[in-house]
């Protein structure tokens, strides 16, 4: 590693000694109008002093404390903090419920919860009447009521605690990098989750590999936080710039990320592919609206761009003159006007992961300029297994596989891994390990895949394929992910197992369609009345043999259903990181579902 830490602990002393009062974090409230600095010098006394107050109250070696909360400088302190007591973080996703909560509280014997809001600050309280483990509860922000809640302290006050004592909590030397910093629980689409391992090797390893690929990372470079912190992508990504003295931007309320990119103007920024699914979209609902003669020069810069960045540029290859002068006017007088318009234009890179990402969406937006970086990773791969090159990317994959990880391809072309990133196994779970590892030690991804010339292509979930009555596996997300390229499609999920043919819950993007609807003269306003017309159908149909024109005929969708509510969180649909939770969507709408198979409809 360029920049040497043997062991999380030791950051905040490392960015103190080396930057001083050189900020590390930028914040802004909800209510605040002004990004507002922490200095590396001021973050590391709040982790001294939180971590010597937590000390006093018990917190040591091997103590686990939660953080149930939002991205916020508090989040990311207490993560030291609780490393500096060589204590380890159980992060917990802001949208989990209370029974999620119990849940984890229950199975890591959490010691400390800190909670970001007052629904987060109530359900911990409801889970510490049950719980034999929880001794305090920490609230982040002074808008939370911990009024009759004896367990409870504000964190500002919890921190004052911590002032004055200059004692040594550990010596350095006594930091092992087989401590275990993180207990990360996956949130699963069945069943209980896991709560994955993570040591500060795993993550000191990540780091150097990282490091290794990404070279372009220097502490001029701005991070916005858009992805949760409890998401392993977020949280290794942030621990990366913060090892190469990168300022991270903490955006608190994902929903305000289009206001955060124009104030930030981030040169780095992870993303998921549903970020930049909508970006795309909302660039092409624009053109499709122009006026024929407009809608084609754009459709032809939008070529010529392509040509460019993505044929020429990102290959390696010098443009010739003539390419490079249309591109240059293109450019100037339009597409850097749209970066600018997100706040994306001094992009270094956007590492992007968590799901797949169509080619069609991929090479429209590099096309524009905008420098994604795909990737794969896992929870339990402390994330990044394989990502794009800088340049030479190959479109389909998922990028090169890490230097120092060993990848291969075992039975049913299931995608193996063994390297210092790879968890040691899941907490207090004996059964997952056994069933998580093969006997030589590779840890089973339940992804299928292959690999050339060091190139990683995902082909399917294992764990999602289906099979028709006609014995033809289906790889949904696949077909999933091709559609998600229509602009008036929101969101879709695939169905079919063991049936005889394919067919599609579907939530149209109502604003996109009803756009098309005003321009078609159809005259139907209502979600009830758009949904259940037959025109609307038709045009659907059309969209989908449309985008699956290259698909083979068994994984077309033969019936599809509109429906008039998009998959939530709220409603069960989703899980915390947004993937759906396939079986209970079918038993929600298995009145519906039955219907696409009913011979008589």
């Amino acid at each position: 590693m360029k920049d040497e830490i043997i062991h999380y602990a030791l950051l905040p002393k490392f960015l103190s000694e080396k930057n001083g009062d050189r900020p590390i974090l930028w914040f802004k409230g909800a209510k605040e109008s002004e990004w507002k600095p922490l200095s590396s010098n001021d973050f590391y006394a709040k982790v001294t002093r939180l971590a010597h107050a937590l000390r006093k109250r018990g917190v040591g070696e091997n103590s686990r404390l939660a953080v149930y909360s939002q991205n916020c400088p508090e989040a990311i302190i207490a993560d030291f903090a609780n490393f500096t007591l060589k204590a380890t973080t159980v992060p917990v996703y802001a949208t989990s419920s209370c029974e999620q909560l119990k849940f984890i509280v229950d199975d890591a014997q959490v010691k400390v919860i800190y909670t970001g809001d007052q629904a987060q600050f109530d359900n911990a309280v409801e889970v510490s009447k049950t719980s034999a483990s929880v001794e305090l509860i920490v609230a982040l922000g002074r808008d939370i009521n911990i009024e009759g809640v004896e367990k409870a302290r504000y964190y500002d006050t919890l921190e004052l605690e911590g002032t004055g004592d200059n004692s040594e909590i550990h010596p350095a030397e006594s930091y092992s990098a087989d401590d275990i910093a993180t207990i990360m629980y996956t949130s699963g689409t069945t069943g209980n989750p896991k709560g994955v391992v993570l040591t500060h090797s795993n993550y000191l390893d990540a780091m150097k590999r990282n490091q290794d690929r990404l070279v372009s990372i220097t502490r001029d470079d701005r991070s916005l936080t858009f992805l949760p912190i409890t998401h392993v992508f977020e949280r290794a990504w942030c621990y990366l710039c913060m090892t190469k003295s990168v300022p991270l931007y903490v955006n608190y309320n994902p929903k305000d990320i289009l206001v955060s990119l124009k104030e930030v103007r981030p040169t780095l920024m992870c993303g998921v592919p549903r970020f930049w699914e909508k970006v795309y979209l909302g660039i092409l609902r624009k053109i499709n609206m122009m006026p024929p003669l407009k809608k084609g020069f754009a459709t032809w810069a939008l070529a010529v761009a392509r040509q460019y960045n993505v044929e020429y540029i990102d290959k390696g290859r010098e443009p010739y003159w003539w390419l490079t002068l249309r591109y240059k006017i293109l450019n100037r007088l339009v597409f850097k006007g749209i970066r600018e318009t997100l706040g994306i234009e001094n992009g270094n890179f956007f590492p992007v992961a968590g799901s797949s990402l169509s080619n069609q969406i991929l090479l429209f937006l590099r096309g524009l300029g905008i420098p994604i970086m795909y990737g794969y990773g896992l929870t339990e791969s402390t994330a990044t297994v394989a990502c794009f090159d800088y340049k030479n990317y190959r479109i389909g994959s998922v990028g090169r596989v890490l230097d120092g990880l060993d990848v291969k391809i075992g039975e049913d072309d299931e995608i193996l891994i063994k390297g210092g990133t790879i968890t040691k196994g899941y907490f207090n779970n004996p059964e997952a390990n056994k069933a998580a590892f093969t006997e030589d030690g590779y840890f089973r991804t339940g992804d299928a895949g292959k690999i050339e010339d060091g190139h990683l292509y995902l082909t399917e979930r294992i764990k999602d394929l289906f099979k028709t009555s006609n014995g033809k596996y289906i790889a949904p997300q696949q077909i999933e992910m091709s559609l998600a390229a229509s602009p008036y499609i929101e969101q879709i999920m695939v169905v079919g197992d063991n049936r005889n043919y394919v067919t599609a819950l579907i939530v149209p993007d109502f604003e996109a369609l009803k756009e098309k609807i005003k321009a078609e003269g159809w005259g139907v306003n209502s979600v009830k009345a758009i949904i259940g017309d037959a025109r609307v159908y038709r045009f659907y149909e059309s969209e989908i043999d449309r985008l699956q024109a290259g698909m083979a005929p068994f994984e077309h969708i033969k019936k599809f259903s509109l429906i008039p509510k998009g998959f939530t969180l709220e409603g069960g649909e989703l899980t915390n990181t947004l993937k759906f939770r396939r079986l209970f969507i079918t038993q929600k709408y298995a009145t519906l579902i039955e219907r696409m198979y009913d011979k008589n409809k």
